[in-house]
């Protein structure tokens, strides 16, 4: 097994909805937001985290490969793989791959065999020109949605009357960028996982990120995506995320 090299996809997220990735406030004062959206710390400005971005592709992709109920909910591990069906192990081992193992397996040989993670999330910056393009000078960055819980019968608010939900606005564009790394397989040949990656680019358009998504929010859409330099948006455009190849 040998590092070959490193590709590099590139673009931009397109917000048709309002995101809320939380912040994990720890206490909420009156008149404010009740759950504020993760922010930078120096700029003040929202980012989508490359961990939410990971755990939700893995999260579909294993979904698609039928793996949730077998691994009760849990990441896909080394020691699940004698559980599954044989249609069902290529793609479990390439999740693996992708996304990284437990350190916790017993099977020391398959662990060896399956190697280093191969996807590396970053973190997506909030892109700065198309915000000026769509706002007035000195903008909020978010928006404060009101929400409630209505009783059917009585048609009141219950369970603590309405909340302020914080949002980064639809229409905002962030700065994404995510790198596999290319290993040779047991054969010498070059791996190539980008079919499985693109599925789970479009997995994530089909549903949504940060939480909320059942309510409509966090739908968004890649733009502009290139790979090493070069033209990647066609080939994702195309893609059918159901058909495992």
């Amino acid at each position: 097994m040998q590092l070959k090299n490193i590709q590099q996809i590139s673009g931009q997220i397109e917000l048709l909805t309002g995101l809320h990735i939380g912040a994990g406030n720890e206490e909420v004062h009156i008149g404010g937001i009740d759950n504020a959206v993760i922010k930078h710390p120096h700029t003040g400005q929202p980012y989508i985290p490359g961990s939410s971005l990971k755990g939700k592709m893995r999260s579909l992709l294993e979904w698609r490969a039928g793996l949730v109920g077998i691994t009760k909910g849990k990441p896909v591990a080394i020691d699940d793989l004698e559980k599954l069906s044989e249609q069902q192990k290529p793609q479990a081992e390439t999740i693996i791959k992708l996304f990284g193992m437990a350190g916790d397996t017993k099977n020391e040989k398959k662990a060896a065999e399956i190697g280093a993670t191969r996807l590396a999330f970053w973190d997506c910056a909030l892109n700065k020109e198309e915000w000026e393009k769509i706002t007035p000078e000195n903008s909020l960055y978010t928006e404060g949605k009101w929400e409630n819980t209505i009783d059917r019968i009585t048609g009141v608010t219950v369970n603590g009357g309405i909340r302020q939900i914080e949002r980064v606005p639809a229409g905002v564009f962030f700065n994404f960028k995510l790198n596999i790394k290319v290993l040779t397989d047991k054969n010498g040949q070059n791996e190539d996982f980008l079919n499985t990656v693109l599925a789970g680019l479009k997995l994530l358009e089909f549903d949504s990120i940060g939480g909320s998504g059942s309510r409509g929010y966090g739908k968004i859409k890649f733009t502009d995506l290139q790979l090493n330099g070069d033209d990647l948006q066609s080939r994702f455009d195309a893609v059918e995320p159901f058909k495992v190849v």
